[in-house]
């Protein structure tokens, strides 16, 4: 990062996380992109990093952590108590040492900000994920979003939707999109030990999601792909579909496969662990994930970054993850027709957008909008307004 989007000030911050190591998700990883990105904007200052669920600081982290860095962790209490008990922590923390500035990654903390502002005059801010950030009918919750000094919402479809529920001035709701790690998502040939996993051919088109296969998710779209797949077969006989991910859905997908009679033609690949996790978006030809729902979708610039053809939906946070269609196909989830007849013309390599199969273009492309590098400029922007 360049010296003048440093602080040379020193601040007194406290962060407050739900995980940071123990746990991966979409909140626990713009967590720990935001910690890194605001220590590397200011360097010199303090930080108290509380976290609700983890146990313990990652052993490998508190050695390169910088000594003004000190973290609180609320895992080992009891899951029935661990929510009075952080709550606590944080109000208790903040009363005795005061910050300048406190920052929550999610909303749900933001009552106790609140009462801290009220009482020692401390701002805070927020960050507005997806789910967790509509329908919000809880007055505390409320009252703590107009308090707040500044929200961050991670898509411009969460912000707009955030502003129209509750009523927000839209001078204090900015956006900080999503980032991830490029150096871990790069184009690459198809893995020959995936291709013998799934008993694949090099040739076979190949279509992927990635997300948790949970009864409370099923927004993702495998669902409508899964019904999709008949018409693409008509045209694209030998295509594959393969799910990435697990939970209490899986039966239920099941039970669908069984109705479309596609056992030999999609693939419940279950967990896989983050180091095939780029082999995988490495494998399709098409990223395809038609949400109603996804506050963003990490997902979507993972398989940017290697390249690879995305579809998404228009009717959520993917609008801004494909940036309004520059860099992949936008759908109605609701209709597989659309659905289908897309995925067709992305793998026939007919679909009206040349960047898609340009994967080093859309690699470039993907970064430089939603890179880490990016990420910091424009959290520093915003802090520099303190």
């Amino acid at each position: 990062m360049k010296n003048q989007s440093c602080f040379k000030l020193k601040h007194r911050f406290h962060l407050w996380f739900p995980n940071l190591f123990e746990f991966t998700g979409g909140i626990q990883t713009y967590s720990a992109f935001f910690r890194q990105a605001i220590q590397n904007i200011s360097p010199n200052s303090d930080y108290r990093v509380f976290i609700k669920h983890d146990k313990k600081p990652a052993p490998d982290f508190t050695t390169v952590a910088s000594a003004s860095t000190k973290f609180h962790c609320t895992g080992t209490i009891p899951l029935s108590l661990r929510t009075p008990a952080f709550a606590a922590q944080l109000f208790g923390r903040g009363i005795l040492q005061s910050p300048d500035l406190i920052i929550s990654t999610h909303l749900n903390f933001t009552p106790v900000a609140n009462q801290l502002k009220q009482l020692r005059g401390i701002p805070y801010w927020t960050i507005a994920h997806g789910v967790d950030a509509w329908n919000i009918d809880n007055p505390k919750l409320q009252r703590a979003l107009h308090h707040a000094d500044r929200i961050l919402a991670v898509s411009g479809y969460t912000r707009d939707r955030l502003i129209r529920e509750q009523n927000l001035d839209p001078q204090k709701v900015s956006i900080l999109y999503n980032t991830f790690d490029s150096s871990k998502f790069k184009p690459a040939a198809k893995p020959t030990y995936l291709l013998d996993r799934y008993q694949l051919k090099p040739e076979q088109p190949i279509i992927l999601t990635v997300g948790r296969l949970s009864a409370s998710e099923q927004y993702k779209g495998y669902d409508q792909i899964i019904r999709a797949m008949p018409k693409i077969r008509d045209l694209i006989p030998d295509v594959h579909y393969i799910i990435v991910g697990k939970g209490d859905d899986k039966s239920r997908i099941d039970q669908l496969i069984t109705e479309f009679k596609l056992e030999n033609c999609v693939t419940l690949a279950g967990f896989v662990p983050d180091a095939e996790l780029c082999d995988h978006y490495n494998l399709c030809d098409l990223f395809a994930m038609p949400s109603k729902g996804e506050g963003f979708g990490i997902v979507y610039l993972e398989a940017l970054a290697c390249g690879k053809p995305v579809l998404g939906s228009n009717q959520d946070a993917a609008i801004d993850a494909l940036c309004h269609g520059k860099l992949g196909a936008l759908v109605n989830p609701g209709d597989v027709d659309e659905i289908s007849h897309t995925m067709i013309q992305i793998l026939q390599n007919t679909y009206p957008n040349p960047l898609m199969y340009q994967p080093e273009s859309l690699r470039q492309e993907v970064i430089d909008t939603f890179g880490f590098e990016q990420f910091q400029k424009t959290l520093a922007g915003y802090l520099h307004r303190l």
